[in-house]
Parts: structure tokens; C-alpha cells; sequence
């Protein structure tokens, strides 16, 4: 169980490493949507994604014993640079399971930290089993994507600091791959404002979450084919889902072109360069898909971690 107590203890256990990510608005947008919109700048974070704060939390409170033997993740990018980062920052010997798919950017990246990178084909292999043989093998411990305590009150500092900066938000939307950060932000959303709706951003190919959330069961789907790729997971967390249900309003989808005109957007008018995962918040703006009631509306821009071609293409079909 992760409390809002955990959150603030990742706070203090990560603030001296993690950057104070900027909070952005367009009045442009403000005006076109008669609402205020507050964009939390995730993507300034060190290695371009919230993901180094869940990483450091957990890797900082492993054991001598644990950080001496190493650790292990599985990721398709953000995760793998955040362990990797994180791991070279505490002396942490780091192996980082990526998919052979992932963007070039992300994988040399983690390269570039110092992480050993093994790859793995995800239409045939389960990165879980391909991982976790590899902890079995080599004594390592793993440090899973989301479905981690530590890892989820590490990604809820995003919001605490967002609360902080703004703290009259009626709503907010946070993209959804396995969870990790929508339930570290609702718990600590939540701990502070309970009447705070949030709402998860997924995209329609990867709508893992949101079938689960509309049957009230994990719901597992084939490898999703979206180019929101840091949000292409087959089922929600067996730790998270629990959050999701507990603390989420809705799951909102957003399509393919929703997401790319989202990540135009941002570039164009706030003139940053997010990837398409965090253009999925902006993209259900951009297609009207606010609920009721909301006037003051915080949107996690999680990453920015793109290829130069991807976001090149993002004007094809503009």
C-alpha cells in the first residue's frame, strides 16, 4: 500500500538529485478553451521524463548488499535512462532489458549512462520472464517499470510539486502506460485536495487501462502498436490498477491524430519539445474532451524523449 506519507518521504529522499520541473500556460490555449490549463514540464526532468524520480527513490533505499550486486529493469526508454542514471549516480552496477523497437534516442541514451543494454523482441518475448531470468542468473534485483512502491511514490512527487505551484486545480489528466504515475499523482493529489478529480490520458491503441477501469478487472490486450510508445504496455499494474480504481475519475482515449496534433501544440505554441507520449493530454484537449465543471486543469507533460524523424512526421498530417 502506498500512502500519501510515502510520497513526501520520496520528495526528501530525491530533492537534492531531481530538477524542480517549470509549470507553463498558453493563453492561447486558455482563451480557445475557456478554461485555465497548467502544463507541468516533465520533460525538463534529467534524463527528459518524470521517470528518474521513482528510479532514484528506489534505488537509494536499496540495501549495501542489493547495490553491490547490481539491479535490472525492462523498459522501452524513460525507465531504462532513469535506472540507468540513477544506478550511475549511486556506484549501482545497471542491466536494462529494451525492446528492439525502442527509439535509437532512448537507447543511447541509457547506453550513455553507463547501463549494460540488452535487447528483446516484445512481439515475441515477455519482457518480465526475458528480465527476470536475468535477476535469476546474475544475483540482480529488479526495479520494475511501475509496479513498484517505491517507484510509485517517487513518480507522486510530480504532483506535489504541481499542487505546490498551483493549488486551486479542479482536474487533472496524467497519461497512463502502467500506472506508476497516474497512481503516485492521485494518491498525492488526493492527500492534499481530496475533491481534486484525476483523470488518465491513454491512447486508443493502447487502451489497456481503460478497459480494465470499465470492467473492473485487469484486462491484458495484444502488444499495442501507437506512436505514444513510453505508453505501449499490454495491461495495468497488479499495484497500481488497485490506485486507479480507488482514486481515478476516468480514463479518457485519445486517437492517433489527437495525439500528434497535441504534440504539434506544444511545440508550436509553448515552444517545447515533448514526445508523444505527454502530447496525449494536450491532444484531449485539443479535441474537446474536458469533463463538466472544469475551470483550473493541471496536464503532465511527461516526457521529451522523441526521435528527430517522429517528431518531423508529426506534420504529415497536419
Amino acid at each position: 500500500m502506498v500512502t500519501y506519507e510515502d510520497v513526501v518521504s520520496a520528495a526528501h529522499q530525491i530533492h537534492s538529485v531531481v530538477h524542480l520541473t517549470p509549470v507553463y500556460q498558453s493563453q492561447t490555449l486558455n482563451t480557445l478553451l475557456g478554461i485555465q490549463v497548467f502544463f507541468k514540464g516533465e520533460h525538463l526532468q534529467r534524463t527528459g521524463s518524470f521517470k528518474f524520480r521513482g528510479a532514484y527513490n528506489a534505488l537509494s533505499r536499496l540495501s549495501m548488499e542489493q547495490r553491490h550486486a547490481g539491479v535490472i529493469a525492462y523498459s522501452s526508454g524513460n525507465h531504462a535512462q532513469g535506472v540507468a542514471l540513477a544506478a550511475q549516480l549511486l556506484g549501482i552496477p545497471a542491466v536494462i532489458c529494451m525492446p528492439t523497437d525502442a527509439p535509437p534516442v532512448k537507447v543511447t541514451a541509457t547506453i550513455g549512462y553507463g547501463a549494460e543494454v540488452i535487447r528483446y523482441d516484445r512481439l515475441t518475448q515477455n519482457r518480465e520472464v526475458v528480465a527476470k531470468t536475468i535477476a535469476t542468473e546474475r544475483g540482480l534485483t529488479l526495479i520494475p517499470p511501475y509496479d513498484h512502491p517505491h517507484i510509485i511514490a517517487g513518480q507522486g512527487t510530480v504532483a506535489l510539486e504541481l499542487c505546490a505551484a498551483v493549488p486551486d486545480l479542479d482536474a487533472l489528466f496524467v497519461p497512463v502506460g502502467g500506472g506508476g504515475l497516474i497512481s503516485g499523482c492521485a494518491i498525492a493529489t488526493h492527500g492534499l485536495h481530496p475533491h481534486v478529480r484525476v483523470f488518465g490520458i491513454e491512447p486508443e491503441q493502447a487502451d489497456d487501462t481503460a478497459r480494465s477501469f470499465r470492467s473492473g478487472v485487469r484486462t491484458s490486450i495484444t502488444a499495442p502498436d501507437t506512436i505514444a510508445d513510453g505508453l505501449r504496455v499490454n495491461a495495468p499494474g497488479v499495484l497500481t490498477f488497485p490506485i486507479v480504481q480507488e482514486h481515478v475519475t476516468d480514463i479518457i482515449t485519445v486517437s492517433e491524430a489527437e495525439i500528434r496534433a497535441g504534440t504539434r501544440y506544444i511545440f508550436e505554441r509553448l515552444k517545447q519539445v515533448i514526445e508523444p507520449s505527454a502530447g496525449t493530454g494536450p491532444g484531449a484537449l485539443l479535441a474537446g474532451k474536458i469533463p463538466l465543471g472544469i475551470k483550473r486543469l493541471g496536464v503532465i507533460l511527461c516526457g521529451g524523449n522523441v526521435e528527430p524523424q517522429v517528431l518531423a512526421s508529426l506534420w504529415n498530417d497536419a
